[in-house]
């Protein structure tokens, strides 16, 4: 028969065999376990887990994610070297030009334009040779081609001589008119206060200190006003380092019983512009006139000196004259008077007046370079027809 439990009695279970033991009881009867012991206090457990390091997030990517975060990665690299390589570079290294799209333009109809008349220039017209006879005074070929401004060569062309060119007193000789050039442009003329001012001469200088407008007029003999009107000086105040042009032609004269003015730097050679050289002149033409260009503003006392001499006749014919115009008319009583083309030859040649002879006839010198040496030929009158036999 079992024993059957009381339900007021108070039991326990072990804990490691399962048994019901009396609640009183110290020891399992079955398996020995001891019910003294006590459990672990909770501070340890706690202490325990205190000591226990905390583990990273761990962040899991698939293959697309992580391809797509290495791209944006190398996108915001190569972004910071351009800007940096841009901000460093030279201006103008990364503009492009724009290409601008050509677009249609319009038509425009221009009016019609009026047609200039041509200038009439002097041309030259090809003429036989004319006949020279052989003088005592020529002496060889090369004094007649350099009287008549012709090559050695053409006289023996036109006349079939030897390569010597041998000629005797007396013989005719066909001599060829020279070859006319082309006249050279017109130079301009520059305005006679821009003229005044080349002519002038002048010194450069560096104001220095202690200098003031006064003393350099002084030193240099030139009134204030004339340094101030040619360097452009609105007051009379002159700086230390600037530079001046003392205009020397402003200044005063020496003084004493006989003061000499500053004499002007001498003029260019002229321009011969009309006739053209080696121009030919028939009867049609009762005078001729000779044009240069102009050399600059003349002052009181200076002219153009023109020298006219035929190099045709036995005895050289020359004419000299005084003009202060750019042109001179040959008068009609210098014209040949026999039915030879003569070869006439000109220049001019700038001149001032020094003095007076004893007569009174201005004296003049040369103030200028010579011009070239032109020619042209006249006719002084109709050739007279050959009889028949």
């Amino acid at each position: 028969m079992s024993q059957e439990s009381n339900p007021n009695n108070k039991t326990k279970v072990c804990p490691t065999c399962g048994t019901r033991l009396s609640e009183n009881a110290m020891r399992c009867l079955v398996c020995g376990t001891e019910f003294n012991a006590k459990p672990e206090p909770k501070a340890a457990k706690k202490v325990e887990k205190s000591v226990q390091a905390s583990r990273m997030p761990v962040v899991t990517l698939s293959l697309p994610a992580a391809v797509g975060v290495i791209a944006v990665v190398i996108i915001v690299a190569a972004a910071i070297v351009f800007f940096s390589l841009r901000a460093s570079a030279p201006p103008g290294t990364f503009e492009t030009a724009e290409t601008a799209t050509p677009s249609a333009t319009p038509t425009e109809t221009l009016p019609a334009t009026a047609t200039l008349i041509p200038t009439q220039i002097p041309t030259s017209t090809n003429i036989p040779p004319f006949d020279y006879t052989v003088s005592a005074g020529d002496g060889t070929c090369s004094q007649i081609a350099f009287n008549f401004n012709i090559s050695v060569q053409s006289i023996i062309i036109a006349n079939n001589l030897a390569s010597t060119c041998p000629i005797s007193v007396g013989q005719v000789l066909k001599i060829p008119y020279p070859t006319p050039t082309i006249p050279a442009a017109a130079t301009n003329t520059p305005e006679p206060a821009k003229a005044t001012q080349d002519a002038c001469e002048t010194v450069p200088i560096t104001v220095q200190d202690g200098d003031t407008l006064s003393t350099i007029a002084l030193n240099y003999a030139v009134p204030p006003e004339a340094i101030k009107e040619y360097n452009g000086l609105p007051t009379d105040n002159v700086f230390i380092g600037s530079s001046l042009l003392i205009p020397l032609c402003k200044r005063a004269a020496t003084p004493g019983p006989t003061p000499t003015a500053t004499i002007p730097p001498p003029y260019p050679a002229p321009n011969l512009l009309l006739p053209a050289d080696g121009a030919a002149f028939t009867l049609a033409n009762d005078v001729v006139t000779l044009q240069w260009a102009s050399v600059g503003v003349l002052r009181d006392g200076e002219a153009y000196q023109i020298t006219v001499e035929d190099v045709t006749s036995d005895q050289t014919r020359r004419l000299t004259d005084y003009v202060t115009d750019t042109k001179y008319i040959v008068p009609s009583t210098f014209r040949p008077k026999d039915n030879v083309a003569h070869v006439l030859r000109w220049w001019v040649t700038p001149v001032r007046q020094a003095g007076t002879d004893d007569q009174g006839q201005p004296i003049w010198v040369a103030s200028g370079a010579v011009s070239d040496k032109h020619v042209f030929t006249w006719v002084g009158v109709a050739v007279e027809g050959t009889p028949n036999p």
